[in-house]
């Protein structure tokens, strides 16, 4: 996957977890609480130093710092601070929980977490998933989705993806003919080729695949997608082209999109930048101003975000 290792937050060189939860604890006893103290800390340690704190608070005060976080703090501020706690793995499987429970799915959220992921990620996902929810991802994804999307999912899901091969032109080739006699060049779309290729093959040579795409079709693979398939498999199809190619770029986008038009969708904001911010947060920041003329800085802080809720944003953003 064509990622940079671009974070924004790094953590803190001289780190003392003890220090940290005595800082925090302090922050919520007595009367009101400290939440500039709160964003300060957490949002500039890493997670595996939030992690350390989160041990060395039950450890000193015999208490969840996660509960009581979310004792003192609400709305959209305690959803942002409660994902930073969380390791990034238990808190992407909360969220794909949540997209899939009660009445409907949220297909832009199985799209987002599943087709813009590494091997190795995916791998970390679904062992945690039946860690924490007793049931395989697998199975209650299935469960929630049908057709040639379920199919291309289930195929992430179960670690198709071949990461270990180098990439092999020839190879390459015979893959981008298949695509296009799949697809352009018949009455109708063979789908099952499309996932069978964009779920196996290393994102290296995936890259190699669309440029021979290019040669045969004279379009790109994402132009095919577009115009041959529809719904949710196009969205999760093009996403897996996107990322290969520039995955900040593709992040820089749902970032827009999540607060553009009636409200803002404030969980997508929040996992992106949650979850970004020790990966590629300053490559997305870069590609959203060569997007959209405007800082993604000035986006947030000019959306429907408030108060503290803005300032945590902000905070894990880093300088302009």
């Amino acid at each position: 996957m064509a990622t940079v290792h671009e974070p924004t937050v790094v953590g803190v060189a001289h780190f003392n977890a003890a220090e940290d939860a005595a800082a925090l604890r302090g922050a919520m006893k007595g009367f009101g609480t400290d939440e500039d103290a709160i964003i300060e800390i957490l949002t500039s340690r890493s997670n595996a130093q939030r992690q350390a704190i989160s041990q060395a608070f039950t450890l000193e005060y015999g208490r969840d710092i996660i509960e009581d976080l979310k004792s003192e703090l609400g709305g959209h501020f305690e959803d942002v601070i409660v994902a930073l706690m969380l390791p990034p793995a238990e808190y992407l499987c909360k969220e794909l929980h949540h997209c899939m429970e009660g009445m409907g799915t949220d297909e832009k959220v199985l799209v987002e977490i599943l087709c813009t992921r590494t091997k190795k990620e995916i791998a970390e996902i679904v062992e945690a998933y039946e860690r924490l929810y007793n049931r395989p991802l697998a199975e209650h994804m299935c469960s929630e989705t049908s057709g040639d999307f379920r199919r291309l999912l289930t195929l992430i899901v179960t670690g198709a993806r071949d990461e270990e091969a180098g990439v092999d032109q020839a190879r390459a080739a015979e893959a981008a003919q298949q695509l296009y006699d799949a697809g352009e060049a018949k009455w109708g779309t063979d789908e099952e080729i499309f996932n069978k290729i964009l779920a196996h093959e290393s994102f290296g040579q995936l890259r190699a695949i669309f440029e021979e795409y290019k040669n045969i079709a004279g379009r790109t693979i994402e132009q095919a997608i577009k115009a041959e398939i529809a719904g949710e498999l196009s969205e999760a199809l093009s996403a897996i082209v996107e990322c290969v190619e520039n995955s900040a770029a593709w992040f820089a986008k749902r970032l827009r999109s999540s607060m553009q038009g009636g409200g803002t969708e404030d969980k997508a904001l929040i996992r992106i930048i949650v979850n970004r911010s020790e990966i590629d947060l300053a490559a997305v920041k870069r590609e959203y101003e060569s997007l959209y003329d405007k800082t993604l800085q000035s986006d947030v802080a000019q959306g429907e975000t408030s108060g503290d809720y803005r300032k945590a944003l902000i905070a894990l953003l880093g300088p302009a």
